[in-house]
C-alpha cells in the first residue's frame, strides 16, 4: 500500500503546492519508498509510496501514454494480468505496476474500472480533457480513503488516505464510503459494488459446501501472495491467522517444489501456474515462510502461536511487550489509527508495536485474518442471537462497518511502519461464498462452537490423503478477541490508568463539543480526549464507536460476554 493525497479544482494550484505537499509528508509513513506529484490545470495528485510489485518502474503518479490522465494509487490490483489480457485496444504499458492496468481501463470503461478490479484499492484518476476526477474506495474499505471539502476553496474536494493529511485544510470530512465511486462531473458518489448478500432481508438458503469454502479461501491467499518484496504471515494463534499461515506456508512450499527455487529470488508467474485463473506477477519468498505474533508473557495467544508455528514450520519470532511500553505507545497509536473506538485502540496497541518489529525484519508485506469473525458471526456475543434473521442481519452490518473497525486497524496500524497487510478473508469471491450460506449453519450453541463451518472446513479427519491443517486443539480453540488474546493483563491495566486520569466529576460532565456521541466509560472517555488533542471537531466524524449486541455488557471484551466460559459439547459433531 502507499499513501495518496489530491485535491481537485483548486483556485490556486500552484500556490497550494508547496502545502501540498506537506499534507502529502504527514503520510510518508505509509510509503517511505518515494514521494512523487502531479500538478495538471487545477488539479494535483501526490504519492508517497511502498514499493510492493513493479519496484523498478511503478513509481506514481502514473501517466497514461499521451500524458492526458494522471493516476495516484494506494493499493494492490490481484488481477491485473487478467484485466491486461482483455484490453481491447493497443495501449502500451509504461511499468510493470499492478495499478497501472487503472488507466487502461478507464479509456474503454470509464466510471464502471472499479467493478473490475480484483484487489484493495484507493485511488483518485485525473483527466485533462474532461478536467474530471473520479475516486474510488475498494469493496470492503481494506485501504483507507477520506474525502475533505474546505469553505475557504468552495468547489474544490480533497483526497487522502489519513485524516492527518486533510484536517489542516478541510473543515468537512467524510470517510469515503466503500465500493462507491466520485465523479466530480456529477458531484455524484454512486455504489459500484453489488454483491447478491448486501440487503440483510434476503436470507440466504444455500446449504454449506464445506469444500468450497476451503478451495475459496485457499484461492484468496494465492492471490495474495503477489509480491517483489518477503513476505510473512501475523499469527495470534487464534483460528483465522492460523488458518491463513498454513494455507500460505503450504503456497510457498509448492511454488518452491514447482520452480526448485531456495534461495528466495522472484518466481515468475509463468511457472507458479496460475495466471488466467489467479493474478500474480511473482513471488519474492524466504526460504522458509516467517510468522510473527505479539503478546504480554505468557499471554494466551503466545502460547498457541508457538504451537501453530512448530506445526507449520515456519520461522516464528515472537515478541513481547510491558504494559508500560503498551501505555507509553498509546497517544502514538491514536494519531495513527485517527479513531477513539475503545477496542480499536486496545487490539491495534500491540499490533502497531509487532508492526516495526516487523519492519525491523526487512519484511515490508503480511498476511492477516481480519473478517473473519464479521463473517462468520464469530465474536461471542453472537452466541446470544436470538435468531439466524437477526444473526445474518448482524454479520452484513459488520462486514459493512469493517472499514471503520477491524480494516481501520490492520491497515494503519501496520502502515505506520511502512508495512503492508493483506486480508484474504475479504476476498470477493470468498465473501460471496461465505455470505451466500443459510446463517442458520453459523448459529452458535452448545453443541456448535463459534465459526463451526469454517472450523470443519479444514478439518481433514475423515481425508486420509489430507494432510492436516492444523492441530485440533487450534483447529477448535475458542475465540480470544486479539485485545484479550495478548494478555489479560492488558486490559485491565487500561482501565485502571484511565480512572486515575478520568475522575468521577470529570467523567459526569463530558465536553459539549461530543453531542450526543459521549463515551460509557473512563476508558474510552480518556481516548476520546487524547484524539481531540491531535484532531479538530471534523475529524471524530468518521469515527464509530462499537459496542456489542443482545448484551447488557458495554465491554467490547470477549470475556466480558458468558459464552466466553461455556463448555462446548461434541464441537466437532
Amino acid at each position: 500500500m502507499c499513501g495518496i493525497f489530491a485535491c481537485h479544482r483548486h483556485p490556486e494550484v500552484q500556490k497550494f503546492k508547496p502545502q501540498a505537499l506537506q499534507l502529502s509528508k504527514a503520510i510518508r509513513h505509509r510509503g517511505p519508498d518515494w514521494s512523487g506529484n502531479v500538478v495538471s490545470n487545477k488539479t494535483i495528485l501526490c504519492h508517497e509510496r511502498l514499493s510492493i510489485v513493479g519496484i523498478d518502474s511503478g513509481a506514481q503518479p502514473l501517466t497514461s501514454e499521451d500524458d492526458s490522465l494522471i493516476l495516484a494509487v494506494n493499493g494492490e490490483i490481484y488481477n491485473h494480468r487478467i484485466l491486461r489480457k482483455q484490453l481491447k485496444g493497443t495501449s502500451k504499458f509504461k511499468t510493470a505496476s499492478d495499478c497501472e492496468v487503472i488507466l487502461h481501463l478507464y479509456k474503454e470503461h470509464d466510471i464502471n474500472t472499479a467493478k473490475l478490479l480484483d484487489g484493495m484499492f484507493s485511488f483518485v484518476l485525473y483527466d485533462k480533457e474532461k478536467d474530471r476526477v473520479i475516486a474510488a474506495r475498494d469493496p470492503i474499505g481494506i485501504t483507507s480513503f477520506y474525502m475533505g471539502y474546505s469553505s475557504d476553496t468552495p468547489g474544490a474536494v480533497y483526497f487522502a488516505s489519513e485524516l492527518k493529511s486533510l484536517h489542516p485544510v478541510c473543515d468537512k470530512i467524510i470517510s469515503f464510503p466503500p465500493g462507491h465511486v466520485y465523479d466530480s462531473l456529477t458531484k455524484k458518489t454512486t455504489r459500484y459494488y453489488q454483491p447478491s448478500w448486501w440487503e440483510p432481508l434476503d436470507i440466504p438458503t444455500k446449504p454449506v459446501d464445506y469444500k468450497l469454502i476451503r478451495t475459496t479461501l485457499e484461492k484468496a491467499v494465492r492471490k495474495r501472495l503477489m509480491a517483489e518484496v518477503p513476505y510473512g504471515v501475523l499469527l495470534s494463534g487464534g483460528l483465522d491467522s492460523s488458518l491463513i499461515a498454513s494455507i500460505a506456508a503450504r503456497e510457498t512450499q509448492r511454488i518452491k517444489q514447482i520452480t526448485g527455487e531456495t534461495n528466495g529470488g522472484p518466481i515468475p508467474h509463468e511457472l507458479v501456474g496460475i495466471d488466467d485463473d489467479d493474478s500474480l506477477s511473482t513471488v519474492t519468498a524466504l526460504p522458509k515462510l516467517h510468522s510473527f505474533s505479539i503478546g504480554l508473557p505468557g499471554s494466551p495467544d503466545t502460547v498457541a502461536a508457538k504451537k501453530v508455528a512448530d506445526f507449520l514450520g515456519t520461522v516464528h519470532h515472537s515478541f513481547t511487550f510491558t504494559l508500560q511500553e503498551g501505555l507509553d505507545a498509546l497517544r502514538d497509536v491514536i494519531y495513527h489509527l485517527e479513531t477513539f473506538d475503545v477496542t480499536t485502540i486496545r487490539a491495534s496497541t500491540p499490533m502497531y508495536l509487532l508492526s516495526r518489529k516487523i519492519k525491523a525484519q526487512g519484511v515490508k508485506m503480511v498476511l492477516s485474518g481480519e473478517g473473519s469473525d464479521e463473517i462468520f458471526g464469530g465474536y461471542l456475543y453472537f452466541g446470544n442471537a436470538p435468531s439466524k434473521e437477526e444473526f445474518h442481519a448482524e454479520t452484513i452490518q459488520r462486514v459493512k462497518n469493517l472499514h471503520l473497525s477491524d480494516c481501520l486497524r490492520a491497515n494503519k496500524s501496520t502502515m505506520g511502519w511502512g508495512v503492508e497487510a493483506r486480508v484474504p478473508f475479504l476476498d470477493k469471491e470468498f465473501l460471496e461464498v461465505s455470505m451466500g450460506i443459510d446463517p442458520a449453519e453459523k448459529l452458535i450453541s452448545k453443541e456448535r462452537i463459534e465459526k463451526y463451518i469454517l472450523r470443519k472446513a479444514f478439518d481433514t479427519s475423515d481425508e486420509p490423503d489430507v494432510a492436516p491443517y492444523l492441530p485440533d486443539e487450534i483447529l477448535w480453540r475458542q475465540k480470544e478477541q486479539f485485545s484479550d488474546g495478548v494478555g489479560y493483563g492488558w486490559i485491565d491495566m487500561l482501565k485502571d490508568t484511565a480512572a486515575t486520569f478520568i475522575s468521577d466529576e470529570k467523567f459526569a460532565h463530558p465536553r459539549a463539543a461530543w453531542g450526543s456521541d459521549i463515551p460509557d466509560s473512563k476508558e474510552g472517555y480518556w481516548y476520546r480526549c487524547m484524539f481531540d488533542e491531535m484532531f479538530p471537531t471534523q475529524c471524530a466524524e468518521t469515527v464509530m464507536r462499537w459496542t456489542p449486541k443482545w448484551s447488557n455488557q458495554t465491554d467490547p471484551s470477549g470475556r466480558a460476554i458468558a459464552f466466553h466460559a461455556a463448555a462446548y459439547d461434541s464441537v466437532k459433531n
